[in-house]
């Protein structure tokens, strides 16, 4: 058997079929629990116009906040009718420890679509921090209130927001399995793919056009690429034996795969169109998990090399490894923030697998869940969290968690077992 499969819990599941199909799971609400330290308290006063609208604005944009740990929500209730024209009356608001305020307006245009304004106000200094417009269809009603949650975050915090950023992960429900691409927040979810073979490690490209995944429907794992817009897809890697775990390169124009056409398991790049791959280690162990630095200058990687599975970084170009994760016999799925700064990946623990975080500056430490079958973590493009897959209160779950571990949300998901998110970066 593949060692390497044995690192990947859901690998495993999917090559042999074994993961029995549990019930179809209905849509749940987003639920934050946790207290940071420093959140800034804010009120989102609905907007005038979205009561007779199915996407509530205001309520999205404060769900999205809230998700990120930096924000705290104060309750609008019994405030007077706000909307961007107004000269707010920021007593009452002070009053209730508000430290902003944001208010705004939903109107439908003639041609069906909807124009949709806030305006964001220092309830301390009594200042007008600005505001912005949105013409949207219908359809994008949630990407505008993502869009103002960006911008309100970026104001007050400094640090770019990720609400109008796209998550991808796959589900598996009785004997079909689905790829999914949806908001940040979990809800919108559309099929990319869906197959009776398994779908596993999708990956975004760092223009956010692009998938790769490794598909199990020639009998065997191959690595495609599929373009989000047209759905079309192509074929990257079909070589003897096991193509899997593809990982893009910063440029786009390449990708670190896993592959055994010399007989183990070993790491190469191949082009992004497809061709000849250029193999990056030269081992007799399994070498496996690729991911990239920022810059692409390192690859961080998953071995056995030290006689257990460990994490280990080398230059981008390949080259000879250092080892990374010292903590513990088992450390897998490595993903690195967007500063370079962090380093999460899964470990286990006394038959637990739970998210660690490492500072790599300093090599400290810190487990960030109380669940015991955490994986996948993917950082956002800010790098302020890290979604992740798990079971919890018995149940699959999509999560993200702040790098402190104090502030964890749950994000809906489509039916079914529920694997292996990644986050999509910044919309261009």
């Amino acid at each position: 058997m593949d060692l390497r499969a044995l690192w990947r819990r859901r690998e495993l599941m999917a090559l042999l079929g074994a993961a029995a199909a549990g019930p179809a799971l209905a849509q749940f609400r987003v639920e934050v629990t946790g207290v940071g330290l420093t959140q800034l308290p804010i009120a989102i006063a609905p907007f005038r116009g979205e009561a007779e609208l199915p996407q509530k604005i205001a309520s999205i944009v404060q769900a999205d906040l809230e998700r990120s740990g930096q924000f705290r929500g104060i309750d609008p209730a019994g405030s007077a009718a706000l909307d961007e024209t107004s000269r707010p009356d920021l007593s009452p608001w002070r009053q209730k420890s508000a430290d902003s305020l944001a208010v705004g307006s939903v109107s439908r245009l003639a041609d069906g679509r909807y124009d949709v304004r806030y305006r964001l106000w220092d309830v301390v200094k009594g200042q007008d921090l600005g505001g912005q417009s949105f013409v949207v269809p219908a359809l994008d009603l949630r990407l505008a209130a993502h869009h103002i949650a960006d911008a309100i975050y970026e104001k007050l915090t400094g640090d770019k927001g990720v609400f109008s950023t796209r998550i991808a992960y796959v589900t598996k429900a009785g004997t079909r399995y689905n790829l999914w691409v949806a908001d940040a927040d979990g809800e919108n979810a559309q099929s990319a793919l869906a197959s009776p073979e398994p779908i596993i490690s999708p990956a975004w490209s760092a223009s956010g056009a692009q998938l790769a995944y490794v598909s199990f429907e020639s009998r065997k794992p191959v690595v495609y690429v599929h373009e989000i817009a047209t759905g079309q897809r192509r074929l990257i890697a079909n070589f003897r034996g096991s193509n899997s775990a593809p990982a893009w390169a910063p440029d786009g124009r390449s990708l670190a795969v896993t592959l055994t056409r010399e007989g183990g398991s070993q790491l190469y790049t191949i082009p992004a169109t497809g061709g000849e791959p250029r193999r990056l280690t030269q081992s007799g162990s399994i070498d496996t998990e690729p991911v990239y630095s920022a810059d692409g200058r390192s690859i961080y990687f998953v071995s056995d090399r030290g006689g257990s599975p460990q994490i280990y970084r080398m230059a981008g170009t390949g080259g000879d490894p250092q080892r990374v994760t010292f903590t513990g016999t088992y450390n897998i799925s490595p993903a690195l923030s967007p500063d370079g700064k962090w380093l999460a990946y899964i470990s286990r623990i006394n038959g637990a697998f739970k998210l660690q975080v490492m500072e790599l500056a300093t090599g400290n430490v810190q487990s960030l869940t109380e669940t015991t079958a955490d994986e996948s973590p993917s950082f956002a493009p800010n790098g302020r969290l890290i979604i992740y897959a798990t079971r919890q209160g018995g149940a699959e779950a999509l999560m993200t968690t702040t790098l402190d571990g104090k502030i964890k949300a749950r994000l809906p998901g489509r039916g079914g077992d529920i694997r292996e998110p990644d986050w999509g970066p910044f919309r261009r």
